[in-house]
Order: C-alpha cells, then sequence, then structure tokens
C-alpha cells in the first residue's frame, strides 16, 4: 500500500477520509519543498517529563505550530476521565490559532512513535476534518533522514475550521461493556496495567471485565513506525478484532486508544473509541473490575 497516494474506501465506513492516515518523511519534504499548503502540527507530549513545548523550542519542523495535548485537545480532567473530548467551540477556536482550515492539508506529529499524533488525527476526523495525516516515524525519522528543523516561532494564518463533532464512533462505560462481550474491546495499554499489577496513574489497577490486551507497542516497529497493514492484520486478527465484528478500544485516558484506531485503520478494521477510558471506567464504584490475564 502506497503511504503517500489516496487511501481507497479500506471498508471502515468512512474513516479513512480522501487520503491516507500517514505520511513518510519524503513525501512530506517533497510537499514543503513545493511549498504546498500544509499545516504541520507539532504535539510532542510526555506523561512524565518536562512539557512538550521545551522539545519544540529546542527544534521543530520549519513552519509547525506546537499544539498543547491536555490544553487544546482534550476537555478539562473531570468525572469524564484525565483526556476527554474538548467542548466542540473550544477545539474548533485552538485548531484555528494553529492554522488548520476546513479544507487544507494537516500534518501531525510527535516525537516517534505516534501517540500523541494519533489522538489529534482521531480528533480532528471526529470534529469532521478529513485532509489529516499522521508523519510517520515522527520528529525522530524527520531527524534521522537529514531534513531540517527551526528553533523560530513559527508565523500562523488564522484557519477557518469548523468543528462538526460525531464523525467518528465513540463509546461509553456502557457501551464498553456491553463490547466487550458482545463484539471486541482492546485494551491498548501495557500488559502489567491490564493485569493490575501495577497502576501509576489511575486509583483503581485492572481492566474492564471482557476486554483483550493490545499494548500499542506492538503496533509500531523499533523505529516507532507502523508495521504493515498486513501485519497489523494478522495481530488483530490472533486477538479476534476483525472486520466482522463489532470492535472498540480503550487505554488509561483516550490517548494511546486513538494510536490503537489508527493501526485498526490501517488494518482495514473499523472500530469506536472509550474517550473516557480507564480513568473514567474507575470513576464509578459499580463497574467491575478484573485482574489477570483473562
Amino acid at each position: 500500500m502506497n503511504k503517500d497516494s489516496p487511501l481507497p474506501n479500506l471498508g471502515d465506513g468512512g474513516q479513512t477520509g480522501g487520503v491516507h492516515p500517514l505520511i513518510e518523511v519524503p513525501a512530506l519534504d517533497r510537499l514543503l519543498r513545493r511549498q504546498t499548503p500544509v499545516v504541520l502540527l507539532d504535539v510532542r507530549w510526555h506523561l512524565a517529563g518536562p512539557p512538550g513545548i521545551e522539545s519544540y523550542r529546542r527544534g521543530h519542523l520549519p513552519g509547525a505550530v506546537f499544539v498543547d495535548l491536555d490544553q487544546d485537545v482534550a476537555g478539562p480532567p473531570g468525572p469524564g476521565g484525565r483526556h476527554p473530548l474538548p467542548e466542540p467551540v473550544a477545539f474548533e477556536s485552538a485548531m484555528r490559532r494553529a492554522g488548520v482550515s476546513q479544507g487544507g492539508l494537516v500534518v501531525v506529529y510527535d516525537d516517534a512513535d505516534s501517540t500523541a499524533a494519533a489522538r489529534v488525527w482521531w480528533s480532528l476526523r471526529y470534529f469532521g476534518h478529513d485532509r489529516v495525516r499522521v508523519l510517520d516515524g515522527g520528529y525522530r525519522a524527520w531527524t534521522e533522514a537529514g531534513r531540517p528543523v527551526s528553533t523560530a516561532e513559527s508565523e500562523v494564518k488564522p484557519g477557518d475550521f469548523i468543528a462538526n463533532p460525531g464523525r467518528l464512533p465513540v463509546l461509553d462505560a456502557e457501551g464498553a461493556a456491553e463490547l466487550a462481550t458482545a463484539g471486541v474491546l482492546l485494551d491498548a495499554r501495557a500488559a502489567e496495567r491490564y493485569r493490575g499489577e501495577q497502576e501509576p496513574v489511575d486509583p483503581v489497577a485492572g481492566h474492564i471485565p471482557g476486554a483483550r490486551n493490545a499494548p500499542t507497542s506492538g503496533n509500531v516497529g523499533v523505529d516507532g513506525r507502523f508495521l504493515p497493514p498486513e501485519l497489523l492484520r494478522e495481530r488483530f486478527a490472533q486477538l479476534g478484532a476483525t472486520d466482522a465484528l463489532d470492535v472498540g478500544t480503550y487505554c488509561g485516558s483516550g490517548v494511546t486508544a486513538a494510536h490503537e484506531i489508527l493501526a485498526l485503520n490501517l488494518a482495514g478494521i473499523p472500530a469506536a473509541l472509550y474517550v473516557g477510558s480507564w480513568s473514567n471506567w474507575v470513576t464509578d464504584p459499580a463497574n467491575p473490575v478484573a485482574t489477570g490475564d483473562h
């Protein structure tokens, strides 16, 4: 499959839109050299560690605009989870400030493995933007290929993006519980968190009963780039996830689960995102908790 050309419908109910969800470094470099209008969003984000803006200031793709995952791509943390959906007007305003326009091409990147970039990709798709791509391999792939970087603050022409929510399927706690028994619910967290052996962030350890563990680390290679579609299809098939079943995914707070959605998309499998994820699930003491491998 050519990641640099338009993508036909993969049987995903229109989730892919008009362009392939990934773009490689050489293809992006060609677009920029031709001065093709592209909005570059730098969404480097670390669950633990220095804020992404510090990485952006040390160096970023020329013309890229920093987007704060916590402030711009999620609503305030609370009962809905640590990274709930933002209000449409807030997301629209943030994307306009970053230069996103309704029909313009957007390319999103993070450090390497696309964990944060995938949440921005998913959010833009959810709110109705159909020309957004993730730089496969992120900033690391760009610099390792010898492409130029900049420390200058990018000038931004405000965009005209209009947020139209509901363009991708989502789950709430009830829907996730139902899917865990009637379909396939994938838990995108690391295996030790799924099993309940450790929980570094949320107050309760374990997983949603019936969910199957599919850590997002298994979606990419050591270079942070996504595995080929055929390998992703094989991986998800071993977990029971195919395009013949209803599939959903969750994680700790709906960030890495968006990475799982992108990987499933590449495999041609439509899937719904439980945005609140585990951080929402555990706010209700009536929700059951499972531990171990099953």
